[in-house]
């Protein structure tokens, strides 16, 4: 596939007139085994441009035999951002799309007709629907609004790690939702992360007054385990004037909340749940932490009142704080055990029979459900003596 020449390029009478040259780029090292699939689910594009940043594998001549266009390109210091950008600057001008995509993600059928509809005159920039994870059964896991399609000029990439795309062009960008466009990350989990905290200590230090730098750099330490790092950081960059966006905030309180847990300060950890719900009273990530805390310090009545407000939310939230556990079992297991303590029986069997049917897996909860089965065959033979 040269350049320009897409491997859909036959127009028919069926086929729509293509008014966009739609260009997919990214970075590469060392992924090989991901070629095939992703090349497969970007073939509608008229150019996939990869830059290769050091591949000791087949990853290379795997791309351009399936048509890519590689260049291969050293970036030192590593930063993400400057290996984007590195690939980002080699598309050709006359590009008006691009789609900034991992060799371990891959588009949906359809994606192409979805951005021809989506990119009206004067766009720059799309949102569409992007699952990072999956849970066990194939389902999608967090699922949230990215924002990696844009228009060739006018953007550039920031930061060295957990790196965005930003408007750098006059005037203001305009951004449109791409609807009936995903993308699907299948994570390679055999890549280390050894590498990322450094990288996050310098970005937060690049950008001191950056909510998001130290965010990450909090939930990283977090990661990590060194918990009395991550309460500074989360609670430096609560502290920052910009630090405005909600769900942000409250899973900032999560996370101080259970590494101050995790250091034995178990009043002080509960307060930084309660305040999650009180910064976000809609994210139901907040009342399950909360409805768990209160349920391990043996408050059930609390327990059974904070499920209750998590499963009072039915809308997923399309931001990357959502949490697969918080869309699961997990709730109704939650509220079935605190009910039961507080002589809710009838609601205890109710949601340990929901909690059951959502984890067949999981052996405690398909335990529990057997036993309010025995209960009720029990009651039900000392109703008839």
């Amino acid at each position: 596939m040269s350049e320009f020449q897409s491997s859909n390029s036959i127009v028919t009478d069926s086929a729509p007139t293509r008014t966009l040259k739609i260009a997919v780029y990214g970075i590469s090292k060392n992924e090989e085994r991901h070629v095939a699939r992703f090349m497969h689910s970007v073939r509608e594009a008229d150019l996939v441009l990869i830059a290769d940043t050091g591949s000791s594998d087949d990853t290379v001549p795997a791309l351009r035999s399936s048509g890519a266009v590689v260049h291969q390109v050293t970036v030192s210091p590593w930063r993400f951002d400057d290996a984007r950008n590195s690939a980002l600057w080699l598309l050709p001008s006359d590009v008006d799309v691009c789609i900034s995509l991992d060799l371990d993600e891959v588009l949906t059928p359809g994606w192409r007709a979805a951005i021809e509809r989506a990119w009206t005159p004067g766009t720059t920039r799309l949102r569409y629907k992007f699952v990072s994870s999956w849970n066990a059964d194939g389902s999608p896991g967090t699922v949230f609004w990215n924002q990696r399609i844009h228009a060739r000029r006018g953007y550039r990439w920031q930061m060295p790690i957990h790196e965005v795309i930003m408007w750098c062009g006059d005037g203001a960008e305009s951004v449109a939702i791409c609807e009936g466009f995903e993308a699907h990350h299948h994570p390679d989990e055999t890549k280390p992360r050894s590498n990322y905290l450094p990288m996050l200590e310098r970005s937060a230090a690049e950008l001191p007054d950056d909510p998001r730098s130290a965010h990450y750099l909090g939930r990283e330490y977090f990661f990590w385990k060194q918990h009395a790092a991550a309460i500074r950081e989360l609670q430096r960059s609560l502290a920052l004037p910009t630090a405005t966006w909600l769900p942000q905030r409250a899973e900032a309180c999560r996370l101080i909340g259970k590494c101050s847990d995790a250091l034995g300060n178990a009043a002080e950890a509960l307060t930084w749940y309660w305040k999650a719900v009180v910064e976000c009273p809609g994210q139901r990530e907040s009342w399950l932490d909360l409805s768990r805390a209160l349920y391990l310090r043996s408050d059930f009545a609390g327990g059974y009142y904070a499920a209750r407000r998590a499963l009072g939310i039915t809308a997923r939230s399309l931001d990357y704080f959502n949490e697969p556990d918080a869309w699961g079992a997990q709730p109704h297991d939650l509220l079935s055990v605190c009910a039961w303590q507080i002589g809710l029986k009838e609601e205890a069997a109710q949601q340990a029979a929901i909690a059951a049917e959502l984890a067949p897996d999981d052996q405690r909860m398909q335990e529990n459900l057997q036993f309010f089965k025995r209960l009720e065959s029990q009651h039900v033979a000392e109703s008839r003596t």
